[in-house]
């Protein structure tokens, strides 16, 4: 979740778990917490490692992630879900500077660990350290900058670390009840996610996985305990404010938002329909209606066949962004009076909004004016004889 590369700084780690103790040195563990920005990247705020060894004057953070925008076709490889991101390693200085101009607080959390597992955390760094490891495959709701100090804690300390238990599974939120929490005050980009995640997003989040939301594993962890021989040791100490700034404050302003701009939307549709009859008026509306559809169907094939990207699999959203109305627009094109396409269309998106308040994937409510709009002018050229709308040319 950070912008820009740093120049890696690797430290000699001393690994395996079985070196006696005067070849180790102490050090003190931190969770560093930064909190969300205004860029779209930023909005989930970050978290990181933060490792001290007063012996060696060392103050390093280990940043989970890190990326590069130079990277050759980085548009392309994010977009098919195959971007690495990577464990970069750089002064806890360096670090606090970017937050620092950025304007975003930092929390810090001392992790109590004992000694033995400091050490085993160090040598599962040195191993992630390894040319060979440093890169990982990003994964925002399993494996992502959070996920992976999660994980790793969990691994240093061993099944001694204890979460509280969850609730019932109906009172758990859902993945994307999570991310949309950050996302409301840009609506516009949650219209933009609601579209692109499928089903996967609509899955129950565990108290361990909303872990993968830096504030979350904060939360989260803060509420862990470590059994210590039968006592139970918080795993975190209380937090400690670095930067104090305000989260940021963003309204979203009603007259700028989806569902404000599809409903004028759909009342001009709904007039031009209603006032222009004419083959070359009709022709220029639905031309520019089904282009915007087309483009829209096109990220749905894409985005459900041919991504890595598993949270956007199984999208239902294709049932109404469907392949027809590709075929729709190339009638169109051509002049063609393909009826059948248009009754298909017509159909599925008639269907999906009937059943859209029982299907298994949230569907974002400013999706309903486009779906009406889609409905509206693909019935007027399916020849239906029942609708008062239908084109005179085509009946």
């Amino acid at each position: 979740m950070k912008k820009i590369i740093f120049i890696l700084l690797v430290i000699l780690l001393t690994g395996g778990q079985n070196l006696p103790s005067q070849e180790v040195p102490d050090a003190d563990v931190y969770l560093i917490t930064c909190g969300p920005g205004t860029e779209t990247y930023s909005i989930y705020g970050h978290s990181a490692l933060r490792i001290v060894i007063p012996e060696k004057n060392s103050d390093l953070v280990y940043n989970w992630g890190v990326f590069d925008f130079s990277t050759p076709s980085f548009a392309w490889k994010f977009a098919k879900g195959r971007l690495d991101y990577m464990l970069g390693v750089y002064p806890y200085q360096v670090f606090l500077e970017d937050y620092n101009q950025e304007q975003r607080w930092v929390i810090s959390q001392k992790i109590n660990l004992l000694q033995e597992e400091t050490w085993i955390l160090f040598a599962l760094i040195a191993e992630n350290l390894k040319p060979e490891n440093i890169s990982y495959r990003y994964d925002f709701f399993y494996d992502d900058c959070s996920t992976r100090i999660r994980d790793i804690l969990e691994k240093a300390i061993g099944n001694k670390l204890l979460y509280p238990p969850d609730g019932p599974k109906r009172s758990l939120p859902t993945f994307r009840d999570k991310v949309g929490e950050y996302q409301r005050p840009y609506p516009w980009m949650k219209l933009g996610i609601d579209l692109l995640m499928g089903s996967p997003g609509d899955r129950k989040a565990s108290f361990r996985d909303v872990m993968f939301l830096p504030v979350d594993l904060k939360n989260g962890l803060s509420a862990a305990v470590v059994n210590r021989a039968g006592k139970m040791v918080p795993l975190l100490q209380d937090p400690e404010i670095v930067l104090n700034y305000d989260t940021p404050v963003k309204k979203a302003v009603m007259f700028n938002t989806p569902i404000f701009v599809f409903t004028l939307l759909i009342i001009a549709v709904i007039i031009l329909t209603a006032v222009y009859r004419g083959v070359t008026a009709n022709n220029i509306i639905d031309i520019s209606i089904f282009s915007l559809f087309s483009v829209l169907a096109l990220m749905m094939i894409f985005f459900n066949f041919f991504t890595d990207h598993q949270q956007m699999k199984w999208n239902l959203n294709i049932i109404w962004l469907n392949p027809a109305i590709i075929v729709c627009l190339a009638s169109l094109l051509t002049g063609r009076h393909w009826q059948i396409w248009f009754q298909i269309t017509f159909f599925l998106a008639a269907i999906f909004l009937v059943l859209i308040v029982i299907l298994p994937q949230e569907i974002n409510n400013a999706f309903v004016p486009l779906i009406i709009t889609l409905i509206i002018r693909s019935s007027i050229r399916s020849g239906f004889s029942w609708n008062p709308l239908t084109l005179p040319h085509l009946t």
